[in-house]
């Protein structure tokens, strides 16, 4: 992977998880509710109709959660744009130590909570991040500007 392929890759990553913060954060309203509730649905297979963000604490977790997410998604959009460019080896730390700790609070919360679909949700996701960003070279990577 070049760096510039590898950059760009992450960036869409990290718009990813923008987006998907966004699609929690709409749980906080029993309005914008149905996307997060399908999504709930969905990490809790089978798809059957039983999950539901109707509790006060359910909305307010998924407004904290979605704001995380869209916060970390943010983050990681300027380490790679503003400082992979200047210090690769630092954005390459921060991306992969960063990920690995979301992923295992995440992912043994998932287990736990019998959310056994978001693991592997989660495991496509750390990968998509951890592997281009392992594989980054120490040389800066021009800015894309």
């Amino acid at each position: 992977m070049s760096p510039e392929f590898t950059s760009t890759w992450l960036k869409l990553n990290s718009l990813f998880v923008v987006l998907l913060g966004l699609l929690v954060a709409l749980g906080a309203h029993p309005a914008t509710a149905l996307p997060a509730t399908w999504l709930a649905d969905i990490v809790f297979w089978p798809f059957d109709g039983q999950q539901t963000l109707d509790h006060q604490a359910a909305r307010a977790l998924a407004a904290i959660g979605g704001g995380v997410m869209v916060g970390w998604g943010v983050m990681m959009w300027l380490v790679v744009e503003r400082l992979l460019p200047v210090d690769p080896r630092l954005a390459r730390l921060l991306l992969i130590e960063a990920t690995l700790a979301w992923f295992l609070v995440d992912s043994t919360g998932s287990f736990v909570a019998g959310a056994t679909v978001n693991v592997l949700l989660n495991t496509v996701l750390m990968l998509a991040i951890v592997l281009p960003a392992w594989r980054l070279e120490t040389a800066p990577v021009p800015a894309h500007r």
